[in-house]
């Protein structure tokens, strides 16, 4: 590994962020013949193709065994440029994974003091959105260097931290509780009707709603009549505005269920599910990735108890 050139480390890393030749020497500031002959050096050191050059450009197996390890060396660099006191390069960003309930809800607080200092310090932090069962996929592919997921077990090279227990509830509007419900949030919704309502689903990798009717009703791989809506914040809304069954993060719905623009169904019923913060282990004295993961833990713990 030793002898793998860092600029064609930066090259295949700016390729798989921006999928393309163009792209990844406009962010390097180099020509896309550049970031080309970068390429053929890497492939020829390790004698097989790191990218499918196709539209959008993917990485092969080999392509992502290679990005963690570039992945790893951006993070080195930006920890040894802060311990010399050096400005950071403009292009040095920390990718990390997080689930879009959590970046809607307790990310963003944990994560500030660390923006504001990267603002200074001139190091930027790229965060990717994906659903909490799916964000530990880009750290095992290199996409990333850290994720907020709900798998418990670390990969090799990595180290786990329990962050704590989201629970989501079943929430309705008023409206539509009265329409559509009878008006009882303890039994308006129940075996016999719940297929025909309506439900709030953020995507198709989203299964909330499934587990919450499982939990309430012991039905398994319940067939719901799903209403996409794949924003946090406009998942909420929605429910607000009485589109149909919304299951969120009762720490995200409780100030609009607090002023009475949403109903708990079922107050007895909800979904626990337990987050994890997964990272690669660098070795260094003042590793950024550990002071994220340490944010997020601390963030957690206020918003999660």
């Amino acid at each position: 590994m030793n002898d793998f050139d860092p600029a064609a480390l930066e090259c295949l890393a700016a390729l798989a962020d921006e999928l393309g030749f163009e792209r990844a020497a406009q962010r390097l500031s180099i020509t896309q013949s550049a970031v080309s002959q970068r390429l053929r050096v890497l492939e020829g050191q390790v004698g097989q193709p790191l990218v499918v050059r196709s539209r959008p450009l993917r990485l092969t197996e080999a392509g992502k065994v290679l990005l963690r390890f570039a992945r790893q060396l951006q993070a080195w660099r930006v920890d040894v440029a802060r311990e010399l006191g050096e400005r950071v390069a403009p292009q040095s960003r920390l990718a990390i994974a997080v689930n879009a309930d959590s970046l809607a809800t307790w990310v963003l607080p944990a994560l500030d003091e660390l923006v504001q200092r990267g603002l200074r310090e001139g190091y930027g932090l790229e965060l990717v959105v994906d659903d909490q069962d799916f964000t530990h996929d880009g750290l095992r592919e290199g996409a990333v260097l850290g994720c907020v997921t709900t798998v418990a077990e670390a990969l090799q090279g990595c180290r786990v931290q329990p962050l704590g227990v989201m629970r989501y509830v079943a929430v309705v509007s008023p409206g539509f509780l009265a329409s559509q419900l009878g008006g009882d949030a303890l039994r308006g919704l129940h075996a016999g009707n719940f297929a025909d309502m309506p439900f709030l689903v953020f995507n198709r990798k989203d299964d909330s709603q499934a587990q919450w009717i499982s939990q309430a009703f012991g039905v398994r791989a319940p067939r719901l009549r799903e209403r996409f809506v794949p924003s946090s914040e406009a998942y909420v809304t929605a429910a607000v505005m009485g589109w149909g069954v919304g299951v969120a993060p009762e720490i995200q719905v409780r100030r609009f269920v607090e002023t009475g623009q949403l109903v708990v169904l079922r107050p007895d019923v909800g979904v626990d599910v337990a987050l994890y913060w997964h990272q690669w282990q660098l070795q260094s004295r003042s590793a950024l990735l550990d002071q994220i993961g340490q944010a997020l833990a601390d963030g957690a713990r206020l918003a999660l108890g």
